[in-house]
């Protein structure tokens, strides 16, 4: 079924809101659930705006733009991890944590308020892992699932089985921990801590969609996890003589060479120095002189 900016798709009670372009950047997918006493949308995103599905409660999976978009069609409590907490409700505090070159700060924040309506919800509260919503006949689970952002959260939907994991989202992209308060190795853990989550359905907020079954999911979550391996051993080539963190973020871990915008080089750099720090603790990488890092001998038998 299409409804103005969506696709409406369902499994079981669970109604997934396809945006643009299957959820492609910069729109996303959405969720509505319903149960005897009450309503919830997850993550309304852009393709909301002006449309958006009645609902007696909003949560939301993590503080990124293209996840509350359409949260200007809501006026009811909306809630996120107590870690992203802060930046729901701020926009100032939402740009600080791109981590960008004081120059781009106001493109950026204009952007975020004209293309993607974010105003900030002052009023909103936090949620913990583990936390249960009882809607009535169906609950929604909180299940914590850092590294994307330090409060990025998946969702369980029961007694359907459905678990919405946002943005380990199985795209060809690969994980992204770019963000200042994003962390690889907490990446790592969340995809582990999915394939223990026994569901029917694993719910994507991008291209993905809705994968069928833990079979088929581990397999796309396989494929996905490898990009971090991928980013690895291209990082190690490129080490093979003496490199500066600015010379690794220029040849590109995380982006293709035509991609711009304010935020890429600053991924770019934080990025590197996450995998130099992590190969520098296997004892792969080694500061060759100061600010400048090499691969060890080693390195290639990884």
């Amino acid at each position: 079924m299409t409804t103005a900016g969506y696709t409406t798709a369902r499994f079981g009670a669970v109604s997934v809101l396809v945006g643009a372009g299957t959820g492609a950047y910069p729109y996303a997918n959405s969720l509505r659930v319903r149960g005897a006493d009450t309503s919830v949308v997850v993550d309304p995103s852009l393709g909301l705006l002006g449309c958006a599905p009645p609902a007696d409660l909003v949560l939301i999976s993590h503080t990124h733009e293209d996840h509350i978009a359409g949260l200007a069609g809501y006026d009811v409590p909306v809630l996120v991890h107590e870690a992203d907490l802060a930046a729901l409700r701020s926009r100032e505090v939402m740009v600080r944590g791109l981590g960008l070159p004081p120059e781009a700060v106001e493109e950026v924040d204009a952007m975020m308020r004209d293309t993607f309506h974010v105003t900030g919800r002052p009023e909103a509260t936090g949620f913990e892992d583990g936390a249960v919503f009882d809607l009535g006949g169906r609950t929604v689970t909180v299940v914590q699932l850092p590294g994307h952002t330090a409060g990025h959260c998946g969702f369980l939907i029961e007694p359907d089985g459905f678990f919405f994991i946002a943005d380990i989202d199985l795209t060809s992209f690969g994980p992204y921990y770019g963000d200042v308060g994003s962390d690889l190795t907490a990446f790592e853990a969340s995809m582990r801590r999915c394939r223990d989550i026994d569901a029917r359905w694993y719910g994507t907020a991008h291209q993905k969609g809705v994968i069928e079954g833990a079979a088929a999911f581990g397999r796309r979550l396989d494929g996905y996890a490898e990009v971090i391996g991928r980013r690895e051993a291209v990082l190690l080539a490129f080490l093979g003589e003496p490199r500066t963190i600015e010379e690794i973020a220029e040849h590109r871990l995380v982006y293709r060479p035509h991609v711009q915008g304010p935020a890429v080089m600053p991924v770019e750099r934080r990025t590197a120095l996450r995998h130099v720090e992590r190969l520098m603790a296997d004892g792969l990488v080694t500061q060759a002189e100061q600010g400048r890092y090499r691969a060890t001998s080693g390195a290639g038998s990884r």
